[in-house]
């Protein structure tokens, strides 16, 4: 269980930061199930990019490190993804 839980909070903290992108840049073509799935995807990405780079001794170590990577993973990724797709929509 210990190795589940920084996957699990980088996923919410994923999907919390790609809604709050997809809420903010309203030019996303972006259904709701697309910003979930980026929004883990990206969470999960950057919360292991985060710790990866921090090592065991960071401030940003832990749970904390986590929620922050994840929610910045989850929100760059679903920007990404928003942008990608408002692109072929207008092609």
């Amino acid at each position: 269980m210990e190795a589940l839980l920084p996957i699990i909070v980088q996923a919410v903290t994923g999907i919390l930061g790609g809604e709050a992108i997809g809420s903010v840049v309203k030019k996303a073509a972006m259904g709701h199930g697309a910003k979930i799935l980026s929004g883990i995807i990206g969470g999960v990405g950057g919360g292991a990019l985060l710790s990866g780079m921090g090592g065991d001794a960071g401030a940003l170590s832990g749970l904390l490190g986590d929620a922050i990577g994840g929610a910045v993973g989850g929100g760059v990724l679903t920007g990404i993804v928003g942008a990608v797709m408002g692109a072929m929509n207008k092609s």
